[in-house]
């Protein structure tokens, strides 16, 4: 196999000595080091590569970088398959795989190619008009996106791996080119941190694509000798491969680095990409500019490509996109198009300029034998599957056709400043009338663009502008540094002096595209703008122009201007749509990192965790927890453990981890007053070495989160917090103090992961504590209900908290995280002669719910202080509490509201799940009245059989009536009667035991 299309000798990017192997829809292709995928396809005459989005027109490589809108293709097969993937950057490697896509039953020979024919019913915002009837759209939606869409997704797990880094910097250079090189190199000689990222796997930009010298020297060569000095320096990253897809506040970049991408699978212990989230002090956009296309009829088929596309492939790639080439421009700096590409051995026919005088570089052309049409445009071309011709028409009189025979069209309108980075940062953008494109206005001050990226289109300017932007950018970091940069000799083109020239102005037939990748053409615009349509951003989302992968790099600006000939207004005075993160396509993978399967959240384990796994602890993942479910013995189903453990520690004694609880420490002169604001019930009142129950509220008066919080000394408070709640409750608190009361003098830590907790419950609790307490009294007297203690247990310092969640007498001990192992032992081992058990989560939830203690399910968002029976804990005469004024709102304080109830099985063994609803028919039939619903129902072994707590309207009012609770998801129906939700002990004898 040969390369018909390879050049004799050049292409600075590739490796002539190094062939690769390489498959496009199944066959078989060589190309070279060094090569694209787009650049190995066009070396070996392919140049049907794709297929439209809309219309299924054959499409071919288009540009030779990332705003490619064509070259879309599959990469890899099975759980590596990537689709829409851009064929101008994706670098050959040897045994690489790619599929075209968007075509059925081939690339070849597309049947739904039918929708070009059919165009004429199928213009912009078609889906709106035609789809909206019988049968209706979720009938019309599974053929449209057959017919639609970019390739299709892989359906196995990625098995690749990807990772997030951060890194620092006082200054930050995206882009490589000159003007980069020259950015870097003076910041980093002024002393200044400095990372440069380019998204290409070589530094240099531009110099590997153009023809250029400087310092006497070839452009690639230059940058290659450049690159490595700053690669030396010892202050200065070099990221290749790597993408700035977005800007965002306080100078924080994000990177997509495609670590991997450019191999078969990625090496052992590397991930295939990595996103970087760099924070820079300064940060210089050296992004280059984007060729802009003409609009001309059918301006899509393959063979057409920009012009700075087509010197890219000659020069760097060493390939010829054609044999016979026209230009087509509205500027003078497409002429060097025609004289690399005669260069590199192609017949360069004609240069077609829409400008009646293009002045001295169209002599110097025709000096060299180049035909110079002035004043004339491209009016057709023609071909099937790829460009055979074109017809060229005079302004001035369009009935003056001359045909052309051609393989290549070049085509040139100009060039836009890549500003996307700039605008990520809330940058503006300024209209410059005589370069006929938008240029950075004012933005965030340590963001700078330079270069072609703010207009400065020469060659010199940009390596000035780079030099000046970069020692300015380390002198606002804080450095400044006598140490010059000296500029290279170099000696510019032709000025670029574009003429406004959107679309031509000659009649033809044939469909002129604005936005070549969505299909969306002039007649789209058209039809928009009579319909109303004249906003841009409506404009946008009616025709999807700029909206398709390549986000319209080579259409907006044409779009923009064409709309405003449609208004007859101004391009400034049309505006611009909105650029957003990401600037290119970034994988799932690179933004989601390591975080996914079991990693997604860090697994979170116990001071007693492998004590519980010794001990045949079924764990159970409660949130961010590991937690022991129950301990199943020989034989026993782990239903029959839950009511053995939850019976055991009404008869006995258990003991259960809850170190999972939040835990946060209150400290500071005003911690009192910080509690009483917090809370609703009040804190003033309570003493050194006590503990309360407390009940917090959200701003509307809805119960947000319940706990005890003990009283350690004056000015120090330990709180407790539901599990689920922990971290939001912690942000609460920082909140009130950093926004609300600034004043008040207070610091709130958590302290959740250093102490282990356990809770020691059953009528022998007390026993057990005194035989592994030291140094404490925890009798009736020496520790009442809801005190607090110090003591050693071990000879380690544990904190004894006389409180319960089981109506239980009981204790919640804690201790120093590394020491919980220890203190759990030794508690255990002081209860074995009083049958102690462990209990797990489970046995645990069946105690609270007789005990009538409310949780997760009934504090579920909804729920106020007296909906769960609590209203009297709430202190009403207290000047103020977050949520007081909202918690009297007559809705809140409605009779009618769901209140908590208990409910108990007319029939004695019904069981009474959650969730079920509360009705009043004993056959209801949907739909009917909910009532309410169960919040919590479980088997109580106490009372022996099952029970439930619930939300009902009125809530105790109804008490000793008989309620319907109904099943949904099976139609299954139960009696059952409203009784006190407190089943067990509502005299509280055994807590206060």
């Amino acid at each position: 196999m040969t390369e018909p299309f390879r050049t004799a000798s050049g292409g600075s990017a590739i490796d002539r000595s190094r062939p690769l192997s390489f498959s496009f829809d199944g066959k078989r292709h060589i190309g070279c080091a060094g090569d694209t995928l787009a650049s190995a396809l066009l070396a070996n005459g392919v140049r049907l590569v794709g297929r439209s989005f809309k219309y299924h027109r054959p499409r071919g490589v288009y540009t030779a970088g990332p705003e490619e809108p064509n070259a879309l293709v599959a990469l890899r097969r099975g759980a590596r398959h990537e689709p829409s993937t851009r064929a101008t950057m994706i670098e050959l490697y040897d045994g690489l795989e790619a599929e075209s896509q968007n075509r059925w039953p081939s690339l070849g020979l597309d049947l739904l190619a039918a929708n070009d024919w059919l165009s004429v019913l199928l213009p912009a915002g078609f889906y709106y008009k035609t789809f909206m009837g019988p049968p209706g759209w979720m009938t019309y939606e599974h053929w449209i996106r057959r017919a639609a869409g970019l390739g299709t997704a892989p359906e196995g797990r990625d098995p690749d791996r990807y990772e997030h880094r951060h890194a620092h910097c006082d200054v930050l250079v995206v882009g490589s080119g000159a003007t980069g090189l020259m950015a870097a190199l003076a910041a980093a000689r002024a002393g200044a941190r400095v990372i440069l990222c380019d998204e290409r796997a070589e530094l240099g930009g531009s110099l590997l694509r153009e023809s250029d010298r400087v310092g006497g020297e070839p452009g690639a060569g230059w940058s290659r000798r450049i690159s490595a000095e700053i690669a030396a320096l010892p202050n200065v990253r070099v990221l290749v491969r790597t993408t700035a897809f977005g800007l965002f506040d306080d100078g924080m970049a994000a990177l997509a680095e495609r670590v991997a991408d450019h191999l078969p699978a990625p090496p052992p212990n590397q991930p295939r990409q990595r996103r970087w989230n760099v924070r820079a002090k300064q940060i210089v956009l050296a992004t280059g500019a984007i060729e802009r296309p003409l609009v001309f009829p059918d301006n899509d088929r393959p063979g057409i490509m920009l012009a700075s596309a087509a010197r890219a492939y000659v020069n760097q790639y060493g390939v010829c996109p054609g044999r016979r080439a026209v230009v087509f421009a509205n500027n003078s700096g497409a002429y060097q198009t025609a004289v690399d590409l005669t260069a590199a051995g192609v017949t360069v026919v004609a240069i077609v300029d829409s400008r009646a005088s293009p002045g001295a570089v169209a002599d110097r052309a025709r000096q060299s034998g180049i035909d110079v049409l002035a004043g004339h445009v491209v009016a057709a071309t023609h071909g099937r599957m790829a460009l055979a011709g074109i017809s060229v028409a005079s302004i001035s009189d369009a009935t003056e056709r001359r045909g052309i025979v051609c393989d290549l069209l070049a085509v040139s309108g100009g060039f836009n400043p890549t500003v996307h980075l700039h605008c990520h940062a809330s940058g503006k953008l300024t209209w410059d009338e005589a370069q006929l494109c938008f240029v950075p206005g004012t933005g965030r001050a340590y963001v700078r663009s330079a270069g072609s990226a703010r207009g400065q289109f020469a060659l010199s300017k940009c390596l000035a502008d780079g030099v000046r932007v970069g020692q300015e950018a380390a002198a606002a970091a804080g450095f400044s540094s006598s140490a010059g940069v000296e500029l290279p000799g170099v000696e510019d083109g032709a000025p670029l002096s574009s003429e406004a020239l959107w679309s031509v102005p000659v009649k033809g037939r044939g469909k002129r595209f604005v936005d070549i990748q969505d299909d969306v053409t002039l007649g789209d615009l058209g039809l928009a703008a009579r319909e109303g349509y004249v906003s841009v951003e409506h404009l946008k989302r009616y025709t999807t122009l700029g909206m398709g992968t390549d986000q319209g790099k080579t259409a907006n600006v044409t779009g923009l201007a064409l709309l405003a000939q449609q208004r007859g207004a101004s391009i400034p005075a049309v505006g611009t749509t909105t650029f957003r993160p990401p600037y290119t396509p970034v994988a799932i993978g690179v933004l989601v990192g390591r975080e996914t399967g079991r990693h997604y959240a860090p697994t979170r384990r116990t001071a007693m965790h492998e004590w519980h796994e010794e001990h045949g602890a079924l764990m159970l993942e409660t949130g961010l927890w590991m937690r022991p479910r129950c301990y199943p013995r020989a034989g026993e189903s782990p239903t029959d453990a839950i009511r053995r453990e939850a019976a055991h520690v009404r008869r006995a004694v258990g003991m259960v981890d809850v170190s999972t609880l939040g835990k946060i420490d209150v400290q500071g002169p005003d911690a009192t007053l910080f509690l009483d604001r917090v809370y609703a019930n009040n804190w003033a009142s309570l003493p050194v070495g006590k503990a309360r129950y407390g009940i917090m509220l959200r701003e509307d008066g809805i119960v947000f989160d319940d706990g005890t919080t003990s009283r350690l000394t004056e000015q120090c408070y330990f709180m407790t917090t539901t599990t689920a709640n922990a971290a939001a409750v912690l942000a609460h608190l920082e909140h009130l103090l950093q926004v609300v009361w600034p004043a008040i003098r207070v610091q709130v830590t958590s302290v959740t992961d250093q102490w282990a907790a356990m809770a020691l419950a059953g009528p022998k609790s007390r026993a057990v504590l005194e035989k592994a307490a030291e140094g404490a009294d925890v009798s009736n007297t020496g520790l009442p209900f809801m005190g607090v203690r110090e003591a050693r247990i071990a000879g380690v310092p544990v904190r004894i908290f006389r409180i319960s969640f089981s109506g239980e007498l009981a204790y919640e001990i804690n201790a120093p995280a590394h020491h919980g192992r220890l203190v759990w032992e030794t508690l255990m081992s002081a209860g074995q002669s009083h049958d102690i058990i462990p209990y797990g989560t489970e046995a645990m939830g069946v105690l609270r719910v007789e005990k009538g203690h409310v949780a997760g399910p009934e504090i579920d968002g909804r729920t106020t202080p007296g909906d769960l029976g609590l209203g009297r804990l709430v202190a009403q005469k207290k000047p103020d509490f977050v949520g007081k004024h909202l918690l009297s709102r007559p809705g809140l304080q409605d009779s009618a509201r769901l209140r908590l109830v208990g409910l108990v099985p007319v029939d004695g063994s019904s069981r009474l799940r959650s969730g079920a609803h509360l009705v009043r028919d004993p056959a209801p039939t949907l739909p009917t009245q909910s009532l309410g619903h169960v919040t919590s129902g479980v088997f109580s072994p106490t009372l022996g059989h099952p029970i439930a707590l619930a939300l009902l309207a009125g809530g105790l009012e109804h008490k000793g009536e008989t309620i319907q609770v109904a099943f949904p998801m099976d139609g299954g129906v139960v009696a059952a009667r409203i009784v006190n939700p407190v089943f067990v002990d509502a005299e509280g004898a055994r807590l206060h035991a």
